[in-house]
């Protein structure tokens, strides 16, 4: 049922299309009526209302003015405008201001019925269907399902959340083995989650039915049963009876509360209506200890560093380790290997989060704990790479390559490309260790050249000189070699010329 609100200032006028809509047999009620644009404005802000039906002349304010004031409150509401055939221009062009439709007075019942059946098939367009509202919830697979069954998705009233341990060693978990080993009814509906690392089940009132003495008893049961099967699992469930486009929202915070309290070592399963087995995750440990492994990596000590890491992984395995508080290490143990990666220049950095969270999607903690070693062992050696390439040492490299490509345009990304090191780094160096700017240094080196190809080769000329050390053209040339030199390359000929014959 849908509900209109009817402005109109004509009491006569109201009360006949009130009586119009109530004997229309279309699915909507007349929800409450008002005699000025002000009125009907106040109920908007109490009620709320699917269609709009507004004289476009009326006393206080206007039914443009009460349209696009009543859509600042309710965005999605359908608007018709009744006006005469005197007003009629003027309604065409409101058009534009989303209105749904219009209708001239005297307005009849034939039209009536057209121009609502018309705005009641877009509203019915724009709601949700009962599959969508689970769209971000399972996988694309699974949506299509519910699409297909839509009277089954508003026939649930439970659902369970099937999580996957961490490090356990197990494939994805699939809906059609984990509806067997449940022994869930055939009403029950089981469906890949949207992550891939978990199950959902929506489940009816004939579920579940089972003799276990409470809820925790019974989660535990289902939990043992897949661990007889080879899955180790954690839940969350909602068996408290729910409208079915309630759960939706109530999947979503047992989701949040599984990524917030999710042990690593040890399953867990609860109710979302019953007390939460332990307390919010608290990460000052977990900040505190990298804080330290931060300055390790600052400082490169490599040894001390996998040492105390080691030592730390295998004392984690004895303690009630959140997955969460395990996934802030890793993000944060990576945060800082790329930002003293980037500090001393370097640009392989890029792969470095993605490959650290991949990690702890291997199969087991043992697994987990070599290659996160590995893998620090590896940016440690990185580190201490890019800090032999740095200062005095990177700049006669990048002195050597440009000596040795005079006769070519050398621009800084060569350099990036060639040394691994960032743009602003290179500038850096050669500022520091060459007292100028890439540019200027680069540029002196090809004049320096210029000039000696001018000693030694005096029949080349200006012109190939300026073409074979890529300047471009000879005037740019000359004029960058009177700057250098303080005399055009034909004055420093000429002297070179004259000191040969005095000789």
């Amino acid at each position: 049922m849908y509900d209109v609100l009817i402005a109109e200032d004509s009491k006569p006028i109201l009360r006949n299309l009130t009586m119009l809509l109530e004997t229309s047999g279309l699915p909507i009620r007349v929800a409450a009526t008002a005699v000025n644009g002000e009125e009907a404005l106040e109920r908007f802000r109490s009620q709320s209302f699917d269609i709009l039906l507004t004289d476009i002349r009326m006393p206080k304010m206007d039914g443009l003015t009460l349209i696009a004031e009543a859509k600042k409150l309710q965005p999605e509401l359908k608007a018709i405008l009744i006006s005469s055939y005197s007003d009629f221009e003027y309604t065409r062009k409101a058009l534009n201001l989303q209105v749904s439709d219009y209708l001239l007075k005297p307005v009849e019942k034939s039209q009536l019925t057209e121009v609502l059946s018309n705005v009641l098939e877009r509203l019915r367009a724009a709601q949700p269907t009962p599959a969508s509202l689970f769209r971000d919830l399972v996988s694309e697979s699974g949506w299509k399902a519910l699409e297909r069954d839509p009277e089954a998705v508003k026939a649930a009233s439970r659902f369970l959340l099937v999580r996957r341990q961490p490090f356990s060693g197990m494939n994805a978990l699939a809906p059609e083995p984990i509806r067997s080993a449940l022994s869930l009814p055939p009403s029950a509906i089981v469906l890949q989650t949207a992550s891939g690392d978990g199950v959902l089940i929506l489940g009816g009132d004939d579920w579940p039915r089972s003799e276990a003495d409470s809820t925790a008893s019974l989660l535990e049961d289902w939990r043992e049963s897949l661990q007889e099967k080879g899955w180790s699992v954690s839940f969350a469930a909602g068996l408290q009876t729910a409208a079915w486009n309630a759960l939706p929202e109530k999947i979503r915070e047992a989701s949040r509360l599984l990524d917030d309290r999710m042990l690593v070592f040890r399953p867990l399963a609860f109710e979302l209506t019953q007390p939460l087995p332990f307390s919010e995750p608290s990460y000052e440990e977990i900040d505190r200890l990298e804080d330290g492994y931060a300055a390790l990596i600052q400082q490169s000590e490599k040894d001390r560093f996998l040492l105390l890491l080691s030592e730390q992984l295998a004392k984690w395995k004895t303690t009630g380790l959140r997955l969460e508080e395990l996934r802030r290490f890793v993000r944060r143990l990576a945060a800082s290997f790329v930002s003293v990666l980037e500090s001393v220049g370097s640009l392989a950095t890029a792969e470095l989060p993605g490959r650290a969270e991949r990690l702890l999607e291997l199969a087991d903690y043992e697994t987990f704990r070599s290659e996160l070693l590995a893998f620090a062992e590896e940016w440690l050696e990185a580190i201490r790479s890019s800090r032999r390439k740095s200062g005095q040492e990177l700049f006669h490299q990048i002195d050597q390559y440009l000596r040795t490509n005079l006769y070519s345009n050398v621009a800084i990304q060569d350099l990036v490309d060639r040394f691994h090191v960032s743009p602003s780094y290179i500038s850096r160096i050669v500022k520091r260790h060459g007292g100028q700017t890439f540019v200027n240094f680069y540029t002196d080196l090809k004049i320096a050249e210029a000039r000696r190809l001018m000693e030694a080769k005096p029949e080349m000329l200006i012109k190939e000189i300026a073409e074979v050390l890529c300047f471009g053209d000879q005037h740019y040339f000359s004029k960058v070699f009177k700057d250098r030199t303080g005399s055009s390359p034909l004055e420093y000929k000429s002297r070179l010329q004259e000191s040969s014959e005095t000789i």
